[in-house]
């Protein structure tokens, strides 16, 4: 595993497994497997207003990190999942610098990844105002179809992906045999969605929950996309096609329903000062996943995806910002030496104590996150 800000002498970090009770010699070959496009994110923070015509904002804080897909696979992975990710990869200096980040810091398995001369690396440019974020992307589709990169998937505990009404699942779609092939030897699927851009919301999309166990959109898209009013409306009907329906609702938490183990919860969002949401949502993504293959109680999973994203958006730097086992480890110490007595106190140490059990076993020197950087490696 790899280590971030050290401890002392501390060389290497001794990885923290929450899968270790499950863990046999028939294992499945990786815990999460994942594909998309991997982007180089250069996130400006920090800005007190846009810049108007002709006129120069600077930025209090800047960072460069592998971005898009790379943000769920650095989350997954540094909670402590096997992850391997499917992704195509320029061999400029920034399709280089984000294979390197990925495997050799992050340890992401790039086995079923492939390096592609000539074809560039996409880029977004991600700006931070007002606990908000604006982003220009440049990019072109992948030289390969993914199943034909991919070839066969390793076999994997879950997979992560977008839902897509062009590529639906469950059609044969060349961009989506992998994910069938992946799931026919016992994959769960968890899913997401992204902005419809046309405004249409197809329903095509939410009947290929029928293929899944997770879905996790947010709010504004689980509205949209079931033609109700609220998040909770949203919620019931989503349950009624997935097993595990998953809504996030921004500063009012997240809401859920696991038919599964006819659980039903609701969680408050953490208050923090967010400086960066890039990548807030996939850490959520991952942080449930982990907690679904651990077999959690539903409202432990969702406590712990509000606490991974809420120290997710203290930072900057998309990917590299999810946290590690010892950035959780480091916050319930704290959470617990805290005195003042308040019920906003008293409720956080009632829906974290959960915790005690798992942070008495991390490591000391537990994955940490790393600080993004321009052109080079964080903490090596």
């Amino acid at each position: 595993m790899p280590c971030r800000p050290r401890h002392d002498d501390d060389v290497t970090a001794p990885a923290f497994d929450p899968l270790a009770h499950l863990r046999a010699l028939d294992d499945p070959d990786v815990d999460v497997f994942l594909h998309g496009m991997v982007f180089l994110d250069i996130i400006f923070t920090g800005l007190s207003r846009l810049p108007k015509n002709g006129t120069e904002v600077w930025a209090e804080g800047m960072g460069s990190c592998p971005g898009g897909i790379a943000n769920l696979a650095v989350a997954a992975s540094r909670l402590g999942l096997h992850t391997s990710l499917g992704a195509a990869f320029s061999d400029d200096d920034y399709g280089e610098f984000c294979w390197r980040t990925l495997e050799e810091q992050e340890g992401v398995d790039l086995s079923r990844s492939r390096r592609y001369p000539g074809w560039h690396s996409p880029v977004t440019v991600s700006i931070s105002v007002n606990r908000d974020r604006r982003m220009v992307t440049h990019g072109h589709a992948a030289p390969q179809a993914a199943s034909a990169m991919i070839g066969t998937p390793p076999r994997a505990r879950a997979v992560l992906l977008e839902l897509s009404a062009q590529h639906p699942l469950g059609a044969g779609d060349e961009e989506r045999e992998w994910a069938e092939r992946a799931r026919a030897t016992g994959a769960l699927l968890f899913a997401d969605v992204g902005w419809d851009e046309s405004g249409t919301w197809p329903r095509a999309v939410l009947d290929q929950l029928e293929h899944c166990h997770g879905f996790l959109p947010n709010a504004v898209e689980a509205m949209a996309y079931t033609r109700t009013e609220s998040a909770q409306d949203a919620l019931y009907a989503l349950a009624d096609l997935v097993p595990l329906a998953v809504v996030t609702n921004g500063d009012d938490g997240a809401l859920a329903i696991d038919n599964t183990t006819g659980e039903e919860v609701s969680v408050p969002a953490l208050r923090v000062n967010a400086i960066d949401p890039t990548g807030a949502g996939d850490v959520f993504d991952a942080a449930v996943t982990m907690g679904t293959l651990a077999g959690w109680p539903l409202a432990d999973r969702l406590n712990f995806a509000a606490l991974c994203s809420a120290l997710a958006v203290q930072e900057f730097g998309g990917s590299l910002a999810a946290p590690g086992w010892g950035d959780i480890a480091d916050w319930w110490h704290r959470a617990q030496a805290r005195v003042d007595g308040s019920a906003a106190t008293r409720s956080v140490l009632r829906r974290y104590g959960f915790l005690d059990d798992l942070v008495s076993t991390v490591p000391r020197g537990a994955t940490r996150r790393a600080a993004a950087t321009v052109a080079k490696q964080s903490d090596v």
